[in-house]
C-alpha cells in the first residue's frame, strides 16, 4: 500500500508530522546580539520628527497670530481659520507620539 500524500514514514523519523520533523531537525537560528539598525527606518524617525515640529510650529503660528497682526480685515480673516490652526497643531501632537513610539520600540 502506498504512503498518503504528504505523510512522513515513521521508521525514518521519530516525529510524524512535517512541521515537528523541521523543528526536530533543523533548529532555529540564534538572536541577534545586537540591535539590528537600519537607515531607512532611522530617515523615516527623523522625517517623522521634523513633521511633527513644523506640524505644531504652523498650529500655533496660526493660532497666535491674530493677536499679533496690525490690520483688523487681515486680523479676522487669520481668526477664522482657527480651525486649521487646531488641526494642524492635532496632527503635529500626533506625529510626536508616533516618533516617541517608534524611538521607544526601536531601542527596547
Amino acid at each position: 500500500m502506498g504512503a498518503k500524500l504528504g505523510s512522513v514514514p515513521e521508521s525514518r523519523y521519530p516525529c510524524r508530522s512535517f512541521t515537528c520533523h523541521l523543528e526536530t531537525y533543523m533548529p532555529l537560528p540564534q538572536k541577534p546580539t545586537r540591535p539590528l539598525t537600519n537607515t531607512k527606518s532611522a530617515q523615516a524617525d527623523k522625517e517623522l520628527l521634523f513633521k511633527a515640529v513644523l506640524c505644531v510650529l504652523i498650529g500655533l503660528g496660526v493660532l497666535i497670530s491674530p493677536y499679533f497682526i496690525q490690520s483688523p480685515g487681515m486680523q479676522g480673516i487669520v481668526a477664522q481659520s482657527s480651525l486649521v490652526g487646531w488641526f494642524a497643531l492635532a496632527l503635529g501632537i500626533g506625529f510626536g507620539v508616533a516618533y516617541a513610539r517608534r524611538v521607544m520600540r526601536s531601542r527596547h
